[in-house]
């Protein structure tokens, strides 16, 4: 018999996208959030729409309808020791705030399984990679040192391939899948932790849907893979689209970054592809350009990292600065990324100036 898992996901808003999925698995899910956030699930639960083939609109996903138990709590109130598995579904920045950065001290000595749904790695995962240059890439976290407590056998990596955004003027509970892609996770060290993964894997990939049409299959997978490398694939994406948004001084959506230009998108997306071969990655365990290009077309918004420095935020993820940093370990360099550092910079610069 199958066991019913304790899952707590710290991101109330792109965290409740994989809570779903979980919950409709048969699991309970505990959301850590913002204090509105909290409240609000707990009274009312959360909503995800995603779009099904066998429908012409949006399907809203109603939590409280769900066999797995939903419920919102803020960082001070979580006891780690009390679940199989933690999700890491802020951005990266957040970590820095004091609240949750105490929450994540309590993780790291929990010795609980960390699941990473972050565009930026955290360094312990990184850690699993065989001669990555750890300490030349500190630089690139908001605070690198809130990683040090982390046992890398105990944290990984799944790439946040889906795309989903919250649209304007819905409440915070509301969430809309723009891309219904799978969940890629690696493995963890040991197969007792990968176990926990291939379970949810398993359990969401049987779980239905019931509607008044009858059980229906509802989009975006976990996936989970036995190389390190697999949830790197996104790095591609982000230089080639999502980081390209930005302009110096406006943005532009993940369609136009990667379309206007596409020979030059398919250049910058060989050169990260070929930062992780470099690192030991197989061409298998990335994805094709020309797939990501397909993609790319339906994403007529900018990206989160676009839309977080154009509303004046002092902090994003940096991955654009991460693979800077380490092709310059290779003596590589890329003019184009070279480009997007300096506009992120700009921004930031601005931004921290007007705070």
């Amino acid at each position: 018999m199958s066991k019913h898992y304790q899952i707590a996901i710290l991101g109330a808003t792109y965290g409740s996208l994989l809570s779903t999925k979980l919950l409709l698995g048969g699991h309970d899910v505990t959301l850590v959030g913002l204090p509105e956030e909290v409240e609000l699930i707990n009274r009312e639960g959360t909503r995800i729409r995603i779009s099904v083939k066998s429908q012409d609109q949006l399907l809203e996903i109603d939590s409280q309808v769900l066999s797995g138990e939903l419920r919102a709590l803020s960082p001070e109130a979580v006891a780690a020791v009390d679940y199989d598995l933690i999700v890491l579904a802020m951005q990266e920045p957040q970590y820095a705030q004091a609240n949750i950065r105490a929450l994540l001290e309590k993780v790291a000595h929990s010795e609980t399984p960390c699941l990473s749904i972050m565009n930026m790695p955290p360094l312990p995962y990184l850690a699993r990679i065989p001669g990555f240059p750890l300490e030349t890439c500190r630089h690139c976290y908001t605070d690198a040192s809130i990683w040090d407590a982390f046992d890398p056998a105990l944290i990984t990596l799944c790439s946040p391939d889906p795309q989903a955004y919250r649209p304007p003027d819905v409440a915070p509970n509301v969430l809309q899948v723009g891309l219904p892609t799978n969940f890629k996770a690696a493995r963890f060290d040991s197969e007792h932790h990968t176990a926990i993964l291939r379970q949810l894997e398993a359990d969401i990939s049987t779980a239905r849907y019931d509607t008044e049409h009858g059980p229906i299959e509802v989009p975006v997978k976990l996936k989970v893979h036995d190389s390190v490398f697999v949830p790197l694939a996104k790095w591609c994406m982000l230089l080639a689209g999502n980081y390209r948004c930005i302009q110096k001084e406006n943005m532009r959506s993940i369609k136009e970054a990667v379309h206007n230009d596409l020979e030059e998108s398919r250049r910058i997306y060989q050169f990260v592809m070929d930062l992780c071969i470099a690192h030991g990655a197989k061409e298998k365990d990335l994805v094709p350009f020309e797939k990501y290009a397909h993609a790319a077309k339906s994403l007529k918004n900018p990206s989160s990292a676009a839309r977080a420095l154009f509303s004046g935020a002092p902090n994003i993820e940096r991955v654009d600065l991460l693979i800077q940093t380490i092709a310059a370990k290779q003596n590589r360099h890329d003019f184009a990324i070279d480009e997007i550092v300096e506009f992120v910079n700009h921004r930031l610069q601005i931004n921290r100036r007007d705070n």
